[in-house]
């Protein structure tokens, strides 16, 4: 599915996804247009799905994190949580909550605003809130270190 060169160009991107292709090139010991093509067929075939700016959440009146459990009665709930401005991530968990998600807001008023939207959510039964008092690490980072070369781990 992949080799060890294109783990080592998923690597550095992960790292600096604005490093020029000039560098990944060099660190990779490749011509540019021959690490520019294997970036774009790892684009083309989805492993990389794109570039993001980290943003300090705190600089834009958002340094309060929660997690928030729901009950939910149905499927539909999935996409009315992901509408909600405030909201991260959504995940589907097993157990008695249907639903794990992540938020930011700027304050406790907001946080009780928005769980307030999120009880008034057509099949919602029950939501729990955890507040984050410190976040100790957070990433979007995918371990490579285990990757055996064939796509598989």
């Amino acid at each position: 599915m992949f080799d060890e060169i294109d783990i080592h160009i998923l690597e550095i991107l992960q790292e600096k996804a604005r490093i020029p292709n000039a560098e990944v090139a060099r660190q990779v010991g490749m011509a540019p247009s021959a690490v520019l093509e294997r970036i774009r067929k790892l684009e083309e075939r989805g492993i990389i799905e794109g570039y993001e700016v980290r943003l300090n959440p705190a600089c834009f009146h958002q340094g309060l994190s929660a997690f928030v459990q729901v009950e939910s009665d149905g499927a539909a709930t999935a996409q009315a949580l992901a509408e909600v401005p405030s909201v991260q991530e959504v995940h589907q968990v097993v157990g008695p909550d249907g639903f794990l998600v992540k938020l930011r807001t700027a304050d406790h008023t907001t946080l009780a605003r928005i769980l307030g939207e999120i009880r008034a959510l057509e099949g919602v039964r029950s939501i729990r809130t955890q507040v984050v008092l410190e976040t100790v690490k957070e990433t979007r980072r995918v371990d490579l270190t285990e990757h055996n070369g064939n796509g598989r781990h």
